[in-house]
């Protein structure tokens, strides 16, 4: 599909990530539906299952659902408005997340024409640690990069050196 390369940073800072924790061996539960990213992970011979686009607010079936060992969840939890139950739902012992950090000199995103297209948290990256930790969940891994953007403003300077994605990779602790 991309013939090697990625659409952007983020795919292949992503990519790097996952190939670092797993074996093309998991079969993995993608929170969302099938996207760009699900595609290349199943290009790079991961097995990967994707949701339908149930609201994961309301109904978590799919996390129960076929037999998965790692769930990840690139780009969703900001627009959930309770991933403390998701978090607490997932089935597999394997867990990667990404999100884009909160910015102070952004406002939170929000689409005016698609209501699935919100960002309902703008996390810090301690808020998704915490979350995490909450929910029974140990961080492993965790990185940041930004993400320059080729215009000119104080944005796309302060972009330059802020920080704007994070991704973890964690694991379910099991209380004996």
């Amino acid at each position: 599909m991309y013939e090697k390369t990625f659409p952007n940073k983020r795919f292949k800072h992503t990519l790097d990530f996952l190939n670092k924790h797993i074996t093309t061996s998991e079969t993995i539960l993608d929170l969302g539906v099938e996207n760009p990213f699900s595609k290349i992970m199943k290009e790079e011979g991961f097995k990967v299952l994707n949701t339908t686009g149930e609201d994961l607010d309301n109904d978590q079936a799919a996390l129960q659902g076929e037999h998965y060992t790692v769930t990840t969840a690139f780009e969703i939890f900001e627009h959930l408005l309770n991933p403390y139950t998701v978090l607490q739902n997932i089935k597999s012992d394997k867990l990667f997340i990404s999100i884009p950090l909160r910015l102070w000199f952004s406002p939170a995103y929000r689409s005016k024409t698609d209501m699935w297209d919100r960002h309902y948290h703008e996390f810090e990256d301690w808020q998704l640690d915490w979350l995490l930790e909450k929910t029974g969940w140990k961080i492993i891994d965790r990185q940041k990069w930004t993400n320059p953007v080729k215009k000119f403003g104080i944005r796309p300077l302060l972009r330059r050196f802020t920080n704007r994605y994070y991704i973890v990779y964690a694991e379910k602790i099991h209380n004996s």
